[in-house]
């Protein structure tokens, strides 16, 4: 059984943990942070289902009136894994990465911090051999991640060579204060980030792109225009390779999907853990030929939908299985991804 910690517990630590707690060939020996955030305090609330560890420079005797167990130290924590899941803020990843060398602990961290940190910059599906064994992995961001799903699906399938991304990129997540109150739209200089990481992760296709920021908080929407490689992909080709993909849920506007929210809505009325799904959403409706190019658009759940490729990268980073298509599919499996099928 591999042994996993998580290193923060905000809105991706918190996912990981619950991540990493279905797995069943998985065992998550605690988890890290600083202060009795919220989520801390709702964890104790819940009966401490997972044990927490303190960071240097946590106040101990903070959580001690709270009546908030703590397990023991960052130290104990590092000494007690196989692997480390990073969410910690962007900067904190980098310093806690000389304490997993001293440790010889391997380390998966997310996309806020800058690529430098790991020696693969990993995609569960795109790259995942390139993560074998590889002692530090780096996730793609949210909407990299998203994005490269649903480019790798036609490219496995037809080959492609280029894509042009319009990204509709919400301001804040659900909660968050810092990026204050708004009523504009931003753009940033193009090409944006994530066309650059696309094709650092699969440098045979040609990528660019713009974002857009806007004053929402309930996922980013992509808009995709891509071009095969061996020729055109039409619509019925598209479909036909994105509908048994488990990780993309192909979805019209007639069943009520009318937007990023009505995602955010239906996975709380599944009942989903935060209103969380790990699956991106894609309209048949948007999909639509232009000329030599297929085009459509996908719906990005920010908070989770990174979970089940750090899953992945487990996987790889210990070699528990040799391939993406064997990894995936336990990740998929343990997740309940394509559920909606049965």
């Amino acid at each position: 059984m591999v042994k996993v910690g998580v290193a923060g517990y905000g809105v991706i630590g918190q996912r990981l943990a619950d991540g990493v707690a279905l797995q069943q060939d998985m065992e998550l020996v605690g988890i890290a942070d600083l202060a009795p955030t919220l989520s801390i305090r709702a964890l104790r609330e819940k009966g401490m289902p997972y044990d927490l560890y303190l960071v240097d420079g946590a106040d101990k005797a903070q959580f001690d009136r709270l009546s908030i167990p703590v397990k023991g130290s960052f130290a104990d924590l590092i000494g007690k894994v196989d692997i480390m899941l990073d969410s910690s803020p962007g900067g904190v990843g980098a310093r806690n990465k000389i304490l997993y060398e001293k440790a010889g602990v391997r380390a998966i961290f997310q996309g806020g911090e800058k690529n430098s940190v790991a020696d693969v910059f990993f995609h569960g599906y795109a790259n995942y051999e390139k993560g074998l064994g590889v002692r530090y992995l780096k996730l793609t961001s949210c909407n990299t991640t998203g994005l490269i799903r649903s480019v790798d699906c036609l490219d496995r399938k037809y080959g492609v060579d280029r894509v042009a991304i319009t990204i509709i990129r919400r301001v804040a997540d659900p909660g968050d204060y810092h990026r204050g109150l708004t009523n504009a739209l931003q753009i940033d200089k193009a090409p944006s980030h994530q066309a650059v990481d696309l094709m650092t992760i699969m440098p045979h296709i040609e990528a660019t792109g713009i974002l857009v920021h806007t004053p929402v908080t309930h996922g980013h929407i992509i808009t995709v225009l891509a071009q095969g490689r061996k020729g055109r992909i039409t619509r019925e080709m598209a479909l036909e390779a994105f509908r048994p993909h488990p990780r993309i849920r192909v979805v019209t506007l007639e069943e009520g999907f009318l937007g990023n929210a009505s995602f955010f809505r239906y996975a709380r009325d599944l009942g989903n853990p935060r209103g969380d799904m790990y699956e991106i959403g894609l309209w048949e409706d948007s999909i639509v030929e232009s000329g030599d190019h297929i085009m459509y658009a996908i719906n990005i759940p920010q908070e989770s939908v990174t979970i089940p490729e750090t899953m992945d990268a487990v996987r790889a980073a210990l070699k528990m299985q040799p391939d993406s298509a064997s990894a995936t599919a336990e990740t998929n499996r343990y997740l309940g991804m394509g559920k909606w099928r049965k």
